[in-house]
This record gives structure tokens, C-alpha cells and sequence, in this order.
């Protein structure tokens, strides 16, 4: 048996290894020697990273693609069942394994953080691996998004310490036993799973009733469902609770948020000292997101004033605003915001970040049933643009919904008083926003699908 891999895990089969949470299981397996083979609908840079890591990746989906003797076929929820590689396995007897199982699976003996939230993980994940690795704790992660240094979602360390995004949307971060857990925000989303609040604030008390003994939960003081959730927790666990925000409550409290352009500086009180620290994107969301990996660290034994100056070096997440460039004295920036909470969050903070600034939004909808429970809330975030374009519903994993359309964000937007055009055809978006956009304008593609393909195809409408 290869060193540091599970037995289960020596020749795993994934379907769906170009996804962000797939690829980054396959990527830790691979740099631990693992023979680590899949397939995925499409060609992409992921799949061309893990081939250069020594994966096979097929494109396409087949049942020849799955190898007599794979040790497991590893699946996430948005694998339907009669994905014939899926069918090949039952056949062969090959033993399924979720994608949550295999990364529980790589953290074990390990010190690990996971990540939780409705939004904000894989900013807070990042920003924990950047600064752990610049004090050279050399740790493993696992994220949703590639980091704007390494330029990856996943590595495999030689530390104790292994950080990851835990994801609440199908209740799989159930599955991991951290030491520090943190919950960053508690809200309802991810309608195909969950019916009610309650419902979301039980799965979050089962995560956080998996901490170690002795381990430590970290969570916002601020926001409301994190503070319900507080509630419950310290009724029912022995856990310790560490809080953050600007709450006069709060253990690790948020005393300033400077905005410094696209930058913010900020400073805490922690211990009864202040402590001032750089982060490298705008917006107090994002702040607090530090503030959040910075008392994770610290209740791992981690000195703060060394964390605080390591967070300094993170310099970003792809998609989480991430300036794609600027052409005709116009910026071009991507959002992978998705959720109303998330959309108004980078909206003000581009706001702050350039108060003088006309602000153009690309918004593509993420999934019918997000649109039909929330699309109200959408078209009023949109309010805060001076002028939007929308595009169709980006479907992912999701079957159309009988009435469910874009119209649902517009009529909010509109009746919120905003400036809002309907686009169908997103090749025309380009020369749409090319044409709206002067210099000193901020362009803003937003939404979780593939809205973000459009940032270069603008700049180069703007150049033109």
C-alpha cells in the first residue's frame, strides 16, 4: 500500500474529476502516489494539471473508461445514476465511495479545519493555506477555487495540518471529525436538499457535534443564523465556541475595516490587544472571512501577530473578485456571488472600492430552484449596479422548472428601480457590455456558472 493513502484509495476512479471538489481529492491522492484515474464531460486546464500530476483523465463519459481493477469509483451528488461509468461499477462490484468519504479519508491522523458556511469557504480556506504555508507548516488543502498564487485548489502537505472546504449543500461535511470546525454563515439555500431552516440548522449542529474532543468552533457573532446556531450548540456540547465580529461579544472582535482601494486593512482586538493586518480584496465580507481564519489558527496554537502578517500575503481567490483587466480605462472584474447575500456582499464592495465608478453587471442565475425560492432577493441585489445584464438560468445538475425563468430577477430588479436588460444569447454580451461601458466604468460577470468565460471576450471588445 502506498504511504499515506487508504487502501480503498490506491486506484481510484472518479467521474467528474475536472470539479472543483473532485479535482482536488484526485490531486492530494496523486501527489501521494496514488494511480488515480477518471473522466469528465469536458477538456480543461484541470484535466491538463492532472495528467501532468500523472492521472489518466478521459473526456467523456463511458463504461470502458473504468479499469477492471480500480480499487473504487468515487462520485459526487451531481452524479446521476445511470451514468454508465456508475453502471459499470455495480456490475463489476466496485465499491462507490462520495467524494466527502474520500477527503475524510485524506485527513485522517491529521489536524484539520474544515470550513462551513452558506457563503465565504473557499475565500476562508484560501486564505488559511496561504498563510500556513508562508509560516511553513507546509499544510494539505483542499478548496473550491484555485488559489491566485499557486494557481490550485489541492496539495498534499508534509505538516500535521490539513485545511478544507466542508460543503453543507448535500450535508456530506457531516462526514469529517476537525479540530477546529468554523462556520462563517448560516442561511437558506441549496432548495433541492433542504425544505426549511430548521432543517439547515440541524445539519449544521450534526457538523459541528462532530468536533474532537477538546476542539474548538469557531463562528460569526454577527449574523443571525450563526448566532441561532451558537445558541444551540452551547445547549448541547462541551465544544469550545470561539466568536468573531464586531459584536461587543464577540472573542476575536472586529474593531476597523479600512478600505484601501481593492485592498482593506483591519484591525481586531484579540486578548485585549489590537492586532492590524492587511487583506488583499475589498469589502467587509471579506474582512471578516480573515478574521475568521485567523482565530481558527490561533486556536490551533498558532501565534496571531505571525498569522495576522502571513494572511497579508493572500492575494485572492479566481473568481472571487478577481480583476480579469482592464482595457479602454474600463476594469473587468469576476464574481462567482450566486447567492443574494453573496451578490449585495461584492456589489458594496465594489462600491467601496471605487465610490466614483459606474458599476456594469453580467449576472447569469445559478440553478432553477435557487431562482424560483430566490430570485426576488437577486433582482433586488442588482439595484445596487447602475445597469445590468441577464442571462438565462445556468442549469448545472438541475432539469428546467415549468415557469422558472430569468424574467423572475428582472421584474425584482425592475420593480427595485434598476436598469436591467435581458440577454439571451451570451455571445452577444460582449459587444453589449462593450458598447455600454466609458472609462473609469467597473465590469462585474457574476454567477457560479459560465458567465466567468465572458471577462476576456469583453476586454477584447473594449480593445478593439
Amino acid at each position: 500500500m502506498a504511504p499515506g493513502i487508504p487502501a480503498a484509495m490506491e486506484r481510484p476512479h472518479f467521474i467528474g474529476i475536472g470539479g472543483a471538489g473532485m479535482s482536488g481529492i484526485a490531486k492530494i491522492l496523486t501527489q501521494r502516489g496514488a494511480k488515480v484515474a477518471g473522466s469528465d464531460a469536458k477538456e480543461s486546464g484541470t484535466a491538463e494539471a492532472l495528467r501532468a500530476l500523472g492521472a489518466t483523465v478521459h473526456i467523456g463519459h463511458a463504461a470502458g473508461h473504468l479499469a477492471d481493477d480500480a480499487s473504487c469509483v468515487v462520485v459526487s451528488s451531481a452524479i446521476r445514476a445511470d451514468n454508465p461509468e456508475l453502471v459499470r461499477a455495480a456490475e463489476l462490484s466496485i465499491p462507490v465511495v462520495h467524494r466527502s468519504d474520500a477527503l475524510a479519508s485524506l485527513m485522517g491522523g491529521l489536524r484539520a479545519i474544515a470550513v462551513a458556511g452558506t457563503h465565504g469557504k473557499t475565500t476562508t480556506t484560501s486564505m488559511l493555506a496561504v498563510a500556513l504555508s508562508e509560516l511553513n507548516l507546509d499544510p494539505s488543502y483542499a478548496i473550491g477555487g484555485d488559489l491566485a498564487g499557486p494557481g490550485t485548489n489541492a496539495a498534499h502537505g508534509e505538516g500535521q495540518i490539513f485545511v478544507a472546504e466542508a460543503d453543507e449543500s448535500d450535508r456530506s461535511f457531516q462526514k469529517y471529525d476537525p479540530e477546529v470546525a468554523i462556520v462563517l454563515n448560516v442561511e437558506l439555500d441549496h432548495h433541492a436538499n433542504y425544505a426549511s431552516m430548521d432543517e439547515i440548522y440541524e445539519s449544521f449542529e450534526t457538523f459541528a457535534g462532530k468536533i474532537v474532543p477538546d476542539g474548538t468552533l469557531v463562528i460569526a457573532a454577527d449574523q443571525p443564523g450563526a448566532v441561532e446556531l451558537t445558541e444551540r450548540v452551547r445547549a448541547l456540547s462541551s465544544v469550545k465556541v470561539v466568536t468573531y465580529g464586531e459584536s461587543e461579544t464577540a472573542d476575536v472582535r472586529v474593531h476597523k475595516v479600512t478600505p484601501r482601494g481593492l485592498t482593506s486593512e483591519v484591525t481586531v482586538i484579540l486578548n485585549g490587544k489590537y492586532l492590524t493586518f492587511t487583506v488583499s480584496v475589498p469589502g467587509r465580507h471579506y474582512a471578516h472571512n480573515a478574521v475568521a481564519a485567523l482565530a481558527a489558527g490561533v486556536a490551533l496554537g498558532i501565534p496571531a501577530h505571525n498569522l495576522a502578517s502571513a494572511l497579508g500575503k493572500y492575494t485572492g481567490v479566481k473568481r472571487r473578485l478577481q480583476l480579469k483587466g482592464e482595457a479602454a480605462g474600463v476594469q473587468v472584474i469576476d464574481s462567482y456571488a450566486h447567492h443574494p447575500t453573496e451578490m449585495t456582499a461584492d456589489l458594496e464592495a465594489m462600491r467601496g472600492a471605487a465610490s466614483d465608478a459606474r458599476l456594469l453587471v453580467v449576472f447569469q442565475p445559478h440553478l432553477f430552484s435557487r431562482t424560483q425560492e430566490l430570485g426576488a432577493e437577486m433582482g433586488q441585489a442588482l439595484a445596487l449596479a447602475d445597469a445590468s445584464v441577464v442571462l438565462d438560468i445556468y442549469p448545472a445538475r438541475e432539469d428546467p422548472i415549468p415557469g422558472i425563468t430569468s424574467d423572475l430577477i428582472i421584474d425584482a430588479a425592475r420593480s427595485a428601480g434598476a436598469d436591467v436588460t435581458a440577454v439571451h444569447d451570451k455571445a452577444a454580451v460582449p459587444e453589449a457590455i462593450a458598447g455600454m461601458a466609458k472609462p473609469g466604468d467597473l465590469v462585474l460577470t457574476m454567477g457560479a456558472g459560465d458567465v466567468t468565460d465572458l471577462g476576456p471576450q469583453i476586454l477584447d471588445h473594449l480593445s478593439s
